[in-house]
This record gives C-alpha cells, sequence and structure tokens, in this order.
C-alpha cells in the first residue's frame, strides 16, 4: 500500500513538474535525444565490428579435415580406377571411329 502511494505522490510530482517546467524540459530532450542516438550507434558500431571478428576467428579455428572410413576410400579409389578404364575405351572407340 506503501508502494502505491508513493508511485501516485511521484506520478502526480512529475506531471506538475513538467507543467510549470515544460520549455527546459523540451531543451533537455532536445539536447539528450542526439546524444543517446549517438551512444547508441556507436555502441551499435563497436559490437557488430566485435562479432565480426568473432566471426572471423571462428572460420580460421574451424578447418578440420573430414573423417573418412578406410572402406569408403577403397570404394572411391575403385571408383576412379572404372572410370579410368571407361575414358579410355570411349577414347579407343573414338580413335577407331576417327580413322574409318
Amino acid at each position: 500500500m506503501k508502494t502505491l502511494i508513493g508511485g501516485a505522490a511521484a506520478a502526480v510530482l512529475g506531471i506538475i513538474g513538467l507543467a510549470v517546467w515544460w520549455k527546459p524540459f523540451l531543451q533537455l530532450l532536445a539536447g539528450a535525444i542526439p546524444f543517446g542516438l549517438l551512444s547508441g550507434g556507436a555502441l551499435a558500431i563497436y559490437l557488430g565490428f566485435d562479432e565480426l571478428k568473432d566471426t572471423w576467428k571462428s572460420k580460421d579455428d574451424s578447418f578440420e579435415t573430414p573423417a573418412v572410413n578406410k572402406e569408403d576410400v577403397e570404394g572411391y579409389k575403385k571408383e576412379v580406377e572404372d572410370l579410368k578404364k571407361e575414358v579410355e575405351e570411349l577414347k579407343d572407340e573414338k580413335e577407331k571411329k576417327a580413322k574409318k
């Protein structure tokens, strides 16, 4: 209950203060708004640059060679050999057709 009464009294005094000192309040507000925007913009630039630096560091540190099974490697080697043979066969067929 004390908080409610204290809050109501502060609100009433605030309204009276705004009514009495309206022009000084607007002058203060006119000076505070650009300062607040400037401070907020500077803080946003700083935080954005800091975040950008963090992403640069994480890109450099996060490179790892992928883990590959030996079975996969053998399968890839076999597939490459098969493709090499197929390419050679196609080259031979092309040369035979060119000779005719």
